[in-house]
C-alpha cells in the first residue's frame, strides 16, 4: 500500500434557516474522513430548491474514497453532472419543466493540494498568513456587471438585481462546473458558504473572525451564524470552516473501503 506525504485538518459546518424563511433550501456536507466538503444552495423562488440542495449533497455523500488526485476529482464532477440530468429529469417529469436548480461549492483535500469546484454563487475563500482571498467567482449577473465596471465590489450585494444567479445545477441541459488548484500550506483555513452569509456579513468581517478563531472551525461557524442572525439574516445562511493543521502527517496510507455519513447533516440547526 503507497503511503505518501500529506496534511491533517479539522473542520465544523452548520446551516441555519436565518430569520425570516420558512424553508432551509441550503444544505452543507462535511466529510473530513473523505477530503470533501460542500454546500449547496437551492434557487430560491423556483419550485423544490430544498430538494435540488439536498439531491447534490446526497450525491456527492456517495463518493467513494478516492484511488488517486485525478481520481478525486472526476468523481466530484461525474457527481454534479449527473445529478444535473436528474434535476433535469425531475422538472420534467413532476413540475412542468419549471426550473429545479442549486448553486454548489466543493473543497477536495488530497495529500497537499486542494480544489474548488463551482457552479453558481456560492463562494469559497481562504485565509492565509492573515490574508483573505475568494478562490470562487460568482456566477451572476452582478459580478458580470463588477467586471465590466459598472459597479462597484462593495455594492453588489444592494444591486436590484443580486440575487440572479447566471448558472446553477439544474438550469441547462450543458453545465459548466469551475474550477481551480491551489497547493495548501500550513495554517490555511477555508471557508465556504452560501450567499446567505457573505451577503450580510462583509469581507473584512470574515477575515476578522477567522483569525480570531485561532484555527477552531467550530467556534468559527458558531460566529459566522451568530453574526447573520444577530442581522436577521432574510435568507438562509450555511458555513463550513475547514483548517489546515501546522504540521505535515509523516505518512497517510492510501483511503480505505469504508465512509461514515455526514457527521453534520444539512438539516442541523443552530439552536
Amino acid at each position: 500500500m503507497n503511503q505518501k506525504p500529506a496534511f491533517k485538518w479539522s473542520s465544523a459546518g452548520r446551516s441555519h434557516v436565518g430569520m425570516v424563511r420558512a424553508i432551509n433550501e441550503d444544505a452543507c456536507l462535511v466529510m473530513p474522513e473523505l477530503g470533501l466538503w460542500a454546500v449547496a444552495d437551492g434557487m430560491g423562488g423556483h419550485e423544490a430548491g430544498d430538494i435540488a440542495s439536498q439531491m447534490l449533497i446526497e450525491g456527492l455523500q456517495q463518493i467513494p474514497p478516492p484511488r488517486d488526485w485525478q481520481d478525486f476529482l472526476d468523481s466530484v464532477r461525474q457527481q454534479m453532472q449527473e445529478v444535473n440530468q436528474r434535476l433535469r429529469l425531475e422538472s420534467a417529469q413532476r413540475y412542468q419543466n419549471r426550473t429545479i436548480g442549486s448553486t454548489v461549492v466543493a473543497l477536495l483535500i488530497y495529500e497537499t493540494q486542494c480544489a474548488c469546484l463551482w457552479v453558481g454563487d456560492s463562494r469559497i475563500y481562504r485565509l492565509r498568513d492573515g490574508q483573505l482571498e475568494q478562490l470562487t467567482r460568482d456566477h451572476s449577473h452582478v459580478q458580470e456587471l463588477v467586471d465590466q465596471g459598472l459597479i462597484a465590489p462593495e455594492d453588489a450585494h444592494r444591486h436590484p438585481l443580486a440575487n440572479v444567479i447566471t448558472r446553477a445545477v439544474g438550469s441547462a441541459e450543458e453545465m459548466l462546473i469551475d474550477e481551480a488548484i491551489h497547493p495548501l500550506h500550513p495554517g490555511d483555513m477555508f471557508l465556504l458558504c452560501s450567499d446567505g452569509l457573505n451577503k450580510t456579513v462583509s469581507d473584512e468581517e470574515i477575515s476578522r473572525l477567522l483569525i480570531h478563531s485561532d484555527h477552531d472551525c467550530h467556534e468559527a461557524v458558531k460566529a459566522f451564524i451568530h453574526l447573520a442572525l444577530m442581522r436577521d439574516a432574510s435568507d438562509n445562511v450555511t458555513t463550513v470552516v475547514v483548517n489546515i493543521d501546522a504540521d505535515l502527517l509523516e505518512t497517510t496510507e492510501e483511503p480505505g473501503a469504508t465512509t461514515v455519513d455526514n457527521p453534520i447533516p444539512p438539516d442541523w440547526y443552530l439552536d
